[in-house]
């Protein structure tokens, strides 16, 4: 037990630091399987939408620059990402998933979820579910880890 901490308080973090520790990892065999780790199945997963500006590839990633080129060229060794100048700023590059790359998140994401359904949500009502949102996403974004719904290089607001 963590001293200081009240018992919801302390259940919430033992229940953080299980799915932390035994559910992630099993999540993460779905995509380790093709030979991905987790962040660049996660950088792979947000160029689906659309092409990134790598600062903003970085912040929806919440990573660093250097690890995000480290990761990214990576992606480009395996055909799954390309990079291009943006045509906005010559100094800038654009990311953007390469057929490949859409190919190999399509066969992982039916595994992926099905891992996450298994190790999380079966376990939920949908009002847990929806309440594990709400506050994960109130977490995350006070951490500066979530966007909370805006556009990847759009300021938080004050």
């Amino acid at each position: 037990m963590v001293e200081g901490l009240g018992e919801d308080e302390q259940r919430a973090w033992q229940g953080l630091l299980a799915v932390m520790l035994v559910g992630i990892p099993q999540v993460e065999r779905t995509f380790r399987a093709h030979g991905l780790v987790h962040i660049e199945y996660g950088l792979l997963e947000a160029l689906t939408a659309r092409p990134l500006r790598l600062s903003d590839l970085a912040a929806v990633g919440n990573v660093s620059i250097s690890r995000l080129s480290h990761r990214v060229s990576k992606l480009v060794d395996r055909g799954y990402v390309r990079l291009k100048p943006d045509a906005n700023d010559g100094r800038a590059s654009v990311a953007e998933i390469t057929d490949e790359g859409r190919a190999v998140i399509a066969a992982i994401a039916p595994h992926h979820a099905k891992a996450l359904r298994e190790v999380l949500f079966d376990h939920l009502s949908p009002e847990q579910t929806a309440a594990l949102a709400d506050a994960m996403q109130v977490v995350g974004t006070e951490l500066g880890a979530c966007l909370d719904g805006r556009p990847p290089g759009e300021e938080r607001p004050a």
